[in-house]
């Protein structure tokens, strides 16, 4: 996995598939103190992830602040290399001031 490091942070390039279509994802930060993986509604909707009524939202805290999620299971997510199938992930707004795409958690 490469990784480029902003602002002394490492971030790298993720690829989605869900139901037949991918997107990939930059800007996303590599974050051993987050415990899931998040990515922004805006890139989601790419492949076609958007909220439904029947969604339940989540309120997550984080040293950014909190944030609004809902959770989805996407198809697959890959880094380089490595890949894991049927991975649950959160999606939300994402507006902390800065360009980032997502935040990759413990959990991959």
């Amino acid at each position: 996995m490469q990784l480029a490091l902003k602002n002394d942070l490492p971030f790298a390039t993720v690829m989605v598939n869900h139901q037949g279509e991918t997107v990939t994802i930059s800007n996303v930060l590599v974050d051993t103190g987050s415990a899931t993986t998040i990515f922004s509604a805006d890139m989601m909707a790419l492949v076609h992830i958007v909220p439904s009524p029947e969604d339940i939202l989540f309120t997550i805290r984080g040293v950014g602040g909190t944030e609004v999620v809902f959770t989805r299971t996407i198809e697959r997510i890959q880094i380089a290399e490595l890949s894991l199938s049927q991975f649950d992930v959160e999606i939300g707004g994402m507006d902390y001031g800065f360009d980032i795409n997502g935040i990759l958690g413990m959990d991959f």
